[in-house]
């Protein structure tokens, strides 16, 4: 058997090959292979890689590569920073960008990396994802973007690139369920809508705060007029419980809620 390869077999008696190498004590799988033939190509070129910088992330799709794009990026971070991350993550001084291809990234600050170096990015229907606890979870939320959160309208990335992700660079705008920040004369106010067979309005507000408990006090209104919709729940933690139950009795609802007949009974 050539050197960096051995021969596996699957639970179906199916030969493969595995490859890897150990580079500065490091030992590194570099994945299964059809052939040894291909098992020995990504080893070899896992070796030229690792000995020299003059190959880089830009340099994979030059030609035809043994190993995979996400090997690739490993080993480059690895050589360069000498920090193994198992995730296509290349490093830099105050943040990092993970790649999908070499001209496809995204940019997290450096405080990110711990979770995404043990998390996998995936992409579907152009939404990011993360398995987290057995469930596919959308990295936005991660920054305070519900779901369905609208660009420009309930966030905006600060300087215009929708790939950086550094905390600094993402503004939040409406951080609450049912809640729409509006302006008008340079002032800002905030609309509460929910939905029950149509939008409806819940009403206008001065805040944010008593907009988002408006919009709890709409859905506690509904659920007892039986409809029976899992209303997300807008939690005000700056608030303490006597804050929030005055500021929750005193708040005008909609007449068009507060009389809508009860839902029908099955």
């Amino acid at each position: 058997m050539s050197a960096g390869t051995y021969e596996a077999k699957r639970k179906d008696g199916t030969i493969y090959y595995r490859a890897s190498i150990t580079h500065q004590g490091k030992h590194i799988s570099l994945g299964s292979f059809p052939t040894q033939k291909a098992a020995q190509q990504a080893y070899q070129e896992a070796g030229r890689l690792l000995r020299s910088s003059r190959l880089g992330i830009d340099d994979y799709e030059n030609r035809r590569r043994a190993l995979s794009f996400l090997k690739w990026v490993i080993l480059v971070n690895y050589r360069d920073k000498g920090i193994y991350i198992k995730t296509p993550i290349y490093m830099e001084k105050s943040f990092f960008l993970y790649f999908f291809s070499p001209a496809d990234y995204l940019i997290f600050d450096i405080d990110d990396l711990f979770y995404y170096s043990s998390h996998t990015i995936s992409r579907r229907g152009g939404h990011l994802f993360v398995a987290d606890y057995g469930m596919q979870v959308n990295i936005m939320s991660r920054y305070g973007i519900k779901n369905h959160a609208v660009e420009g309208r309930d966030y905006r990335f600060v300087n215009g690139n929708p790939r950086d992700f550094r905390y600094g660079n993402i503004e939040v705008i409406n951080r609450f369920s049912g809640v729409r920040r509006k302006e008008k004369n340079g002032s800002y106010y905030y609309e509460t809508r929910i939905h029950v067979r149509s939008e409806y309005l819940v009403g206008v507000y001065q805040t944010e705060e008593e907009a988002a408990i408006a919009y709890n006090k709409a859905a506690s209104i509904l659920i007892t007029k039986g409809y029976e919709k899992n209303y997300p729940v807008n939690y005000l933690e700056d608030l303490s419980s006597k804050e929030y139950q005055e500021i929750y009795k005193d708040l005008s609802i909609s007449s068009h809620i507060r009389n809508l007949k009860d839902a029908p009974q099955n």
